[in-house]
């Protein structure tokens, strides 16, 4: 999976409190992280994601993330949802 994935995804979710819900509930395809988000922010989902078994794919910036879920600003997560 690749970023064109996720712009084309017609489910899908943005930020890390809807990520973490939708990675948690088990009906994540894939995580998108952007590279420049605070570790800090990022650090649980990955761990979350790493133990649901969710494919993680690192975009370049928050601000790539963000057009690429077609909204204004930067994000620093995103997941497609089964």
């Amino acid at each position: 999976m690749d970023i064109k994935d996720l712009e084309t995804a017609h489910n899908k979710k943005i930020g890390i409190k809807q990520s973490s819900k939708t990675i948690t509930s088990g009906k994540a395809k894939a995580l998108y992280i952007a590279k420049d988000a605070e570790q800090h922010v990022i650090r649980s989902i990955v761990k979350l994601a790493e133990e649901k078994e969710v494919e993680i794919i690192y975009v370049d910036s928050m601000e790539e993330l963000g057009r690429a879920c077609d909204i204004d600003v930067g994000a620093a997560t995103a997941v497609i949802v089964e």
